[in-house]
């Protein structure tokens, strides 16, 4: 009865714990066992993780304008160079607007020639009153030597008639010369404030009219610069392709209503243009193992599509250097030639990054670690006495033939080896 209840206790134990409880005391014999011993060594880390393929640029296509689609040029499939036209949108409103401004134009470019004759008249009117001006002080200068004459006549009369040698009538006649050559002078003086008068006047004529002509030309650049925002609008028209590649996706239609929109990146694209001669893979990879990520680390990569191929070899290209705050990955890309478009962006694959930095860890062979169901790692630990103890662990990195204990034990601490019995705690064994 007794044997029968060791024998159920074992089986109800073996359904809860991995490691079978064996009432070890009345065993006679220790069982003989191969150690290990947990070390450090230089290992090479490594990493699996999930790829996927992406085109090395996807643009999409929308516009900046409104107005119905006209022409299609392009569809799904098509290879396409930059700047080639993928369709036009009508836009009659735009072309009117044009029109008019450019009609708006020409009435200013008259309005500035008619500004720029009329300062031509203004300048030619101060130079006429500047002459004007001119000739009266020649006048003033010549009335001046004549009045002097007739002066020094008159006195010299004078003189002749206070001496009894002229008669006063000659005097009068002198007096009368002299008041005359007086009066002339002043005239021409008034003559030269009138021109000096023109002067001014017509100076300013001249400032007005090179304001009216400043105006009129800043008028016309304005409507100019009018135009060619219009043309830049009309030219939004006319849909092009911003890179070369494939069209991967078209949702427009001939008759279309298509709205300019101001906020970038909002409504489907009309086009989706994937640059796919030339692909990047994208691999996240987890906080643990992104410090260790360089730029020329080795990738293998594997993809479901092509299993019957040998994988294929790449490098590190970039890392973003930051962490999704909500996966805790950070993205690596490798850039792979698709000269054949073999590779499709949204494939899926696995890629295996050898880290180039070598690693010093403390390492046992993967036969020495026993693990759950559940998965958790644990291994059997020899004292000093050769009694058994089943002490779990926490596992690293595993390259196939060791694996890196990261807690658990310490160094120099034996471990059994690959052994196809189980243990319990307090067993003795007996180490070869």
């Amino acid at each position: 009865m007794v044997i029968v209840l060791g024998t159920n206790l074992v089986l109800a134990l073996g359904c809860t714990n991995p490691v079978p409880v064996v009432d070890q005391s009345k065993s006679v014999r220790q069982i003989p066992v191969k150690t290990v011993t947990l070390a450090q060594s230089e290992i090479q880390r490594t990493t699996q993780q999930p790829a996927t393929v992406h085109a090395f640029h996807r643009t999409e296509i929308r516009v900046k304008a409104t107005g119905f689609i006209k022409s299609l040029y392009v569809d799904i499939g098509d290879y396409v160079e930059a700047g080639r036209e993928l369709a036009t949108i009508d836009v009659p409103e735009l072309v009117q607007q044009k029109q008019v401004m450019e009609n708006r134009i020409r009435r200013l470019e008259a309005d500035e020639r008619k500004f720029q004759a009329g300062l031509n008249l203004a300048e030619a009117r101060v130079r006429a009153a500047q002459a004007m001006m001119s000739e009266a002080e020649f006048k003033l200068a010549g009335a001046e030597a004549l009045l002097a004459a007739a002066q020094a006549e008159f006195d010299r009369t004078q003189d002749l008639v206070q001496r009894g040698s002229l008669q006063n009538r000659m005097l009068d006649e002198a007096r009368k010369k002299r008041d005359s050559e007086s009066a002339n002078i002043n005239a021409t003086r008034s003559t030269i404030e009138s021109a000096s008068a023109d002067v001014a006047v017509t100076e300013a004529l001249v400032e007005l009219s090179r304001a009216e002509l400043a105006t009129a030309k800043a008028d016309t650049q304005i409507a100019r610069a009018q135009l060619q925002e219009l043309d830049v609008q009309i030219s939004y028209a006319t849909v092009k392709a911003p890179i070369t590649g494939i069209v991967t996706a078209r949702t427009a239609e001939p008759g279309d209503l298509v709205r300019a929109l101001s906020e970038v990146g909002k409504g489907d694209p009309l086009f989706v243009i994937s640059q796919v001669d030339k692909v990047r893979v994208r691999i996240p990879v987890p906080e643990a193992d992104a410090p260790f990520v360089n730029q020329g680390d080795q990738i293998t990569l594997t993809f479901p599509s092509f299993s019957a191929e040998a994988p294929i070899q790449a490098v590190i290209s970039r890392r973003s250097s930051h962490l999704d705050p909500s996966t805790r990955t950070m993205i690596a890309e490798a850039d792979l030639s698709n000269e054949d478009g073999k590779l499709l962006p949204g494939m899926f694959g696995q890629a295996r990054i050898d880290f180039a930095n070598v690693t010093i860890a403390n390492v046992l062979p993967s036969q020495a670690i026993r693990f759950e169901d559940g998965g958790k790692a644990y291994v059997y630990v020899v004292d000093q006495d050769d009694t058994v103890s089943v002490v779990p662990v926490t596992t690293g990195m595993d390259d196939g033939n060791s694996i890196e204990i990261l807690s658990g034990i310490q160094l120099g601490q034996r471990v059994i080896d690959s052994h196809l019995k189980r243990f319990t705690d307090g067993q003795r064994v007996k180490p070869l």
